[in-house]
């Protein structure tokens, strides 16, 4: 039986890098009026109308450049992820990288052809 293939059509995050967090989160909230979500481990989160902007600091090297990381909203991650090991080069397999009392937020990370970084993320609902 052969596995659909995955449609990444929406946008659920885009990561920003930045040098100074606080000058960052004060220049997209205020000066843009994006309103600000959370904030989490060193990071700010906004909505921007439905698409999650993430302000960090990059935690690694391979992080650190100045485009965004793309992350597409898939149903589950891992299914995603299986679906696309074949022909896509992936850093690691999915894993969950925040949990909540609701849900659990899974992600992969990936190569295109040019070396940028892109992500698979899912929110997968928590049984009681």
């Amino acid at each position: 039986m052969t596995t659909p293939p995955v449609s990444l059509s929406s946008i659920g995050q885009i990561a920003i890098n930045v040098h100074d967090l606080e000058r960052a989160t004060v220049f997209y909230r205020d000066t843009l009026d994006i309103s600000q979500l959370f904030t989490a481990g060193g990071m700010a989160f906004l909505d921007c109308d439905g698409v999650r902007l993430m302000l960090g600091i990059a935690e690694k090297p391979e992080f650190d450049h100045p485009s965004p990381i793309l992350y597409f909203n898939v149903e589950d991650a891992r299914t995603a992820y299986e679906s696309l090991k074949e022909g896509v080069e992936f850093r690691s397999e999915p894993l969950v990288v925040h949990r909540t009392e609701t849900y659990e937020l899974w992600m992969a990370f990936f190569h295109d052809t040019e070396g940028n970084t892109l992500a698979l993320m899912s929110e997968i609902v928590v049984q009681p």
